[in-house]
């Protein structure tokens, strides 16, 4: 199952320098047994192809010819058993995404010094523990494979360089606690699995940058997702969420969040305490689809009754009346009108008004979901301008937000 990227990382640390040190072997459609030979051969050249620009000087050593013995250059060939000894210490980067690959196999170890390994788009149901003998290694891409809960390695925290972690379109159903313990990843992108939980020991990623849960089963997120401080972009679009946690106003570096797709009503208020925020994504949530409707609504915009449109004079003229003039439940009538939320508005509303979801200012920056309920359709084009949303702990010597790039409704 592909699955696209909502958000891209930054460049890994691998990438520049893993550049010029790369080995393809990419859409070839090998096996495991295949690729073997292929990475053999290639680990053969190299040695050759090492040994032809060391310095002469290595095989001038008398000792050798004193001896009548040959020098290295003058060696035979190496049996297979001697290469077998030998590693690969140039290459950085091994692509070998797009193949037929079921295994890992026990040669990928001679790659001592790779940085970035993509074995994504494979037939992997289980990466064993070779993985663990490159510990060099940065990036790691498995997207679009088999691997289920059981499919990783118990021991991942051993590959303390590792920055960046493509787990996306596999079989997971959980974020598997070996992936908790990887302290210094940056990049984790989880989208497309079958994950209904996120553990609570998550909170341990704390160097987590970009986190991508979209496209998965997910009903709740833990309070322990607010503990990931240096996030930047949190994914969780295409889920079951029927709502955020508080601690969601924790993330003060978060710049992206995309929650499209799910059963969302509401946002905590809270929410206008993320400063840096420059991408929200709330489209297909129970919340937008409300404020469409309300915007059809606005335009198939029934007029009041006599009864309303009689009772709305009384109030804004002002009118004198007791309970002696009118009968009770005209009375009661009056006395359940409300005001338009509109402040340049002076009218009021009892039966007939418009229900209407906008996002309103907060500090020059469209934040906050917030149901209107207007007098008029008339009102609604100006509500925005003239309202504002403070949370409790804001005040005026607050430093304006930035301003909100993308809010995505459709």
């Amino acid at each position: 199952m592909a699955v696209n990227m909502y958000y891209s990382s930054e460049s890994s640390d691998s990438e520049n320098t893993a550049e010029n040190f790369s080995l393809d072997f990419s859409y070839l459609m090998l096996d495991t047994d295949s690729l073997v030979v292929h990475l053999r051969n290639s680990i053969r050249e190299q040695h050759l192809q090492q040994k032809c620009e060391s310095p002469r000087t290595s095989r001038r050593k008398g000792g050798d010819r004193r001896r009548g013995g040959r020098g290295r250059d003058e060696e035979g060939p190496e049996s297979e058993g001697s290469m077998d000894s030998i590693h690969d210490t140039v290459t950085k980067k091994l692509l070998l995404q797009h193949n037929m690959l079921l295994s890992l196999p026990f040669e990928i170890t001679r790659f001592s010094s790779l940085l970035s390994l993509d074995l994504s788009n494979n037939n992997l149901t289980h990466v064993n523990d070779f993985l663990l003998q490159l510990p060099e290694l940065q990036s790691l891409y498995l997207q679009n494979n088999n691997l289920a809960d059981d499919g990783l390695p118990k021991e991942l925290y051993t590959l303390t360089k590792l920055r960046e972690l493509n787990l996306s379109g596999n079989k997971l159903t959980r974020v598997l606690p070996q992936l908790c313990e990887v302290a210094g990843l940056r990049y984790l992108y989880l989208g497309g699995n079958e994950i209904t939980e996120i553990l609570p020991e998550i909170k341990a990623l704390q160097s987590l940058q970009v986190l991508h849960l979209g496209g998965n089963l997910l009903e709740t997120v833990p309070d322990e997702l607010g503990e990931l401080h240096q996030l930047a972009a949190l994914i969780l679009c295409d889920n079951r969420l029927r709502s955020l946690p508080r601690v969601i106003s924790n993330l003060t570096r978060l710049r992206s969040l995309l929650l499209h797709k799910n059963n969302l009503c509401c946002l905590p208020v809270c929410i206008v305490k993320l400063r840096g925020l420059t991408e929200l994504s709330l489209r297909d949530n129970p919340l937008v689809t409300r404020f469409v409707n309300s915007c059809a609504r606005e335009i198939m915009y029934n007029t009041p009754s006599l009864l309303e449109l009689a009772a709305r004079v009384i109030k804004l003229k002002k009118l004198p009346y007791t309970s002696e003039d009118l009968p009770r439940n005209l009375v009661y009538y009056l006395s359940s009108g409300q005001r338009c939320v509109n402040p340049k508005c002076k009218g009021m509303y009892f039966t007939s008004c418009v229900e209407h979801i906008k996002f309103v200012d907060f500090c020059g920056m469209y934040r906050l979901p917030l149901m209107h309920y207007l007098c008029s359709s008339r009102c609604s084009s100006k509500t925005p301008d003239y309202y504002r949303a403070q949370s409790e702990s804001d005040s005026e010597e607050d430093e304006p937000a930035a301003r909100m790039k993308r809010v995505l409704l459709g």
